[in-house]
């Protein structure tokens, strides 16, 4: 049965009194929603972005050790190949050392010959001093003759000529006597107050011998650091030269995270924050804590191989990004292993900024090794040697 118009109007009425509360409640919780999440929205903003810089323009750096030859040669033998550990000292690569012994032979006979040399001035200069002092005995002998006839003389029982012969005796034995001291005098001026290993003619044989013994020692060429060998491009039988690139060794233990910030981020970044980093080869699942140790000294475009000239009349900003430098900790790149290049994502914690804005001076040196030290203490300890043998049995026990 159908609703008569009465029940209909009714019906319309009750609907219209329930709309406007329902309209109501529906409005309410739209609000309410809408500032629960800019509640949430200004919670987050406060407590962690704002207190955060984060850049996924992030690159992990490292030194790349790039290994030459230090002397001219051919290649016998490489040693190391691309990927393959490598310690500190270890021999990479070797070459001829045919010509280098030859030129250290010829060095340590020319160090042997330089003491026997010495040697020989020394035992000069005694004789010279031997035969000063027998100068010398013979013109106290003339002086005393012609003293002694000198009053006979006098009483006429000498003859004059006598006394003259005695005279020209003196005269020529003052003579000799001055000719041997300036014998004597130019014998000590070629070793006067040195030793034999100390004479200026032996020092510089020994300086030759010392680095024809260094070069013969170069002709192995060993890792300065520890780490992985890149970038093999030496191969058997090559003629190289000094400088000439023959690959590369990377340390993977003290490696650092290049964070590009926009300029506009550096703001409150302060040397000595703390910084979270993950990368894209390992993922979320592992987090690198770092700190900041360095700011840029300018932005990519400045160092880049053209740079940017913005004199121009046709002008386009373009935000401009500066390196910043983030130490890693090694125990953490031990136990996950990372490798220069690879991509990074940098979230540094901006709540304390009373760090410095400029780096200071390194505390330690950046990169050093001390691989090449024997070599120098080595050549030393065979020069001694030969100079100890051509001393001779008497200097050597004195």
């Amino acid at each position: 049965m159908s609703d008569t118009p009465a029940t209909a109007d009714a019906r319309d009425s009750g609907l219209a009194a329930k709309d406007p509360a329902k309209r109501r409640r529906t409005l309410l919780l739209v609000a309410t929603i809408f500032l629960l999440i800019a509640v949430i929205w200004f919670a987050l903003w406060k407590l962690v972005f704002s207190v955060r810089e984060q850049t996924d323009n992030a690159y992990v750096g490292g030194n790349v050790v790039a290994i030459s030859a230090q002397v001219p040669g051919t290649v016998i033998a490489v040693l190391a190949d691309d990927t393959q550990h490598v310690t500190a000292g270890e021999p990479l690569v070797r070459l001829d050392p045919t010509d280098a012994d030859v030129r250290l032979r010829q060095a340590a006979s020319a160090l042997a010959l330089a003491v026997r040399q010495v040697r020989g001035q020394t035992d000069s200069a005694a004789g010279a001093d031997a035969a000063v002092a027998a100068r010398k005995v013979e013109l106290d002998k003339a002086q005393a003759d012609l003293k002694r006839h000198l009053p006979l003389v006098a009483a006429q029982a000498e003859s004059p000529e006598i006394v003259q012969h005695l005279r020209d005796a003196v005269a020529g034995a003052q003579a000799a006597f001055a000719a041997a001291q300036a014998q004597a005098q130019a014998a000590h001026a070629a070793i006067a107050g040195t030793a034999v290993a100390d004479n200026p003619l032996v020092a510089q044989a020994r300086a030759t011998f010392r680095a024809a013994w260094i070069a013969a020692q170069r002709n192995t060429i060993v890792a300065p650091v520890a780490g992985y060998v890149a970038e093999r491009s030496v191969q058997l039988g090559a003629s190289i030269a000094p400088g000439q690139p023959l690959l590369s060794v990377v340390p993977l233990h003290d490696l650092w995270v290049d964070a590009n910030f926009k300029e506009n981020q550096l703001r409150h970044i302060r040397i000595g924050q703390p910084a979270t980093i993950t990368t894209d080869l390992y993922g979320d699942r592992v987090s690198y804590r770092g700190k900041v140790v360095g700011l840029g000294a300018g932005t990519g475009s400045v160092f880049s191989l053209l740079p940017a000239q913005n004199a121009t009349g046709n002008w386009i900003k373009v935000v401009q990004r500066v390196p910043v430098r983030i130490a890693l900790d090694n125990r953490q790149l031990d136990a996950h292993p990372l490798r220069v290049g690879l991509s990074a994502a940098v979230t540094v914690d901006i709540r304390h900024t009373d760090g410095k804005l400029l780096a200071a001076g390194p505390a330690r040196p950046a990169a050093e090794t001390s691989v090449y030290d024997h070599v120098a203490h080595a050549a030393d300890a065979e020069a001694d040697q030969i100079i100890a043998a051509n001393l001779g049995p008497a200097a050597r026990a004195r």
